[in-house]
């Protein structure tokens, strides 16, 4: 034991002097001290303040004026002019002052305004519209700007993080958060073609026009709708997908409006019961429910009532898919019709022309 004793004290000793350094060496650098949160950066709360960052200068709030009919207060026997203003929002995908909002953001506007994120105000000038998309391009004389980098819509997948920006309310810069629900949405009635990314990212008036970004700060589709306004419906709005938005945004800056195919036709959705009842088996096609007068459809002999089931090899599963693929060709463009009549088939070979403006397919 008396042996031990000395040992006793020496380690006593050597805990002592130990903890006291540790303790100064902390004093000193507390950093060393252990984490508590996770070590693994990629657990860390996500910010998308970087991606904000990136886009919002390139977001602008638009402000219109309309005169729109108003009946007079005296029982309606008169009627008269109002002055109505309208908010929205609009992107700058050019430097040289290029911006595209929504169509109906800037639809009969006897006035616009234009301000961009860093406050600069300007009145643009429309260099064209296309209604069909709901998709207008405006230019303005401030110099080079800070244009939007775009993405890809066709990558997006369902599940993936999207912001929108815009101007709801008259609430400037305002991000709102959601995922990406759906993509290739139709049959809404919203527009003529129609391939939306569903969202449900918070979108209000005045966000029409705004970003939809990735998580990247890239645009990847311009907000448009919601689907109802009432306190029954959350969470469902759509936005128009940049992929379309480029196209149409070229074609407006090339040409000053939007060229596309057109057959003569108004194609319809076909069902499996119609199908069975017209002796087709097959799970695809669309039915021709009118088919315009002198038009091309008319000349090759088109029926109504013919089921279409490819055009140029490409088989057709719903209206919406025919429409675009008629729209993306150019007039002039030979068409091949694969189809069924009275339960045989038969094939016919078009001329596209070009669309008529708000004309049937």
């Amino acid at each position: 034991m008396a042996r031990l004793k000395p040992v006793l004290v020496f380690l006593l000793q050597s805990v002592v002097v130990g903890l006291a350094a540790a303790f100064v060496a902390v004093l000193i650098r507390p950093q060393l001290l252990p984490s508590t949160g996770p070590a693994d950066p990629g657990m860390q709360p996500a910010s998308y303040a970087d991606a904000v960052a990136v886009s919002a200068p390139a977001v602008a709030n638009v402000y219109t004026r309309r005169l729109v009919l108003a009946n007079a207060d005296d029982g309606g026997a008169a009627d008269r002019y109002r002055s109505n203003t309208s908010l929205g929002s609009a992107v700058v995908i050019d430097p040289d002052g290029y911006l595209v909002t929504n169509f109906h953001v800037v639809a009969g506007a006897t006035e616009i305004r234009v301000q961009m994120a860093d406050g600069r105000i300007a009145s643009p000038t429309v260099v064209g519209v296309d209604a069909e998309t709901d998709l207008a391009v405006l230019k303005v004389d401030l110099g080079e700007l800070t244009a939007i980098p775009l993405g890809r819509s066709d990558q997006l997948r369902i599940g993936d993080v999207v912001l929108a920006i815009g101007n709801p309310y008259g609430l400037s810069k305002t991000v709102t958060q959601g995922i990406v629900s759906a993509t290739g949405r139709g049959l809404l009635g919203l527009n003529t073609f129609e391939n939306f990314i569903q969202t449900d990212a918070a979108i209000n008036e005045g966000n029409s026009g705004g970003a939809l970004i990735n998580t990247l700060g890239q645009l990847v589709g311009i907000n448009t709708a919601v689907l109802a306004q009432d306190t029954g419906t959350e969470g469902i709005s759509f936005a128009i997908p940049v992929d379309l938005v480029r196209g149409v945004v070229d074609e407006i800056k090339r040409q000053g409006r939007v060229i596309r195919g057109w057959v003569g036709l108004e194609p319809g959705e076909l069902t499996r019961a119609e199908a069975n009842a017209l002796g087709i088996d097959s799970s695809s096609g669309i039915i021709l429910t009118k088919i315009i007068e002198n038009g091309p459809a008319e000349a090759a002999g088109l029926l109504p009532g013919d089921v279409i089931v490819a055009i140029n090899g490409e088989t057709v599963r719903s209206r919406q898919q025919a429409l675009l693929i008629v729209a993306a060709m150019e007039p002039g463009d030979r068409v091949e019709l694969d189809g069924w009549r009275n339960g045989e088939r038969f094939a016919a070979t078009l001329t596209a022309a070009e669309r008529p403006p708000e004309e049937n397919p």
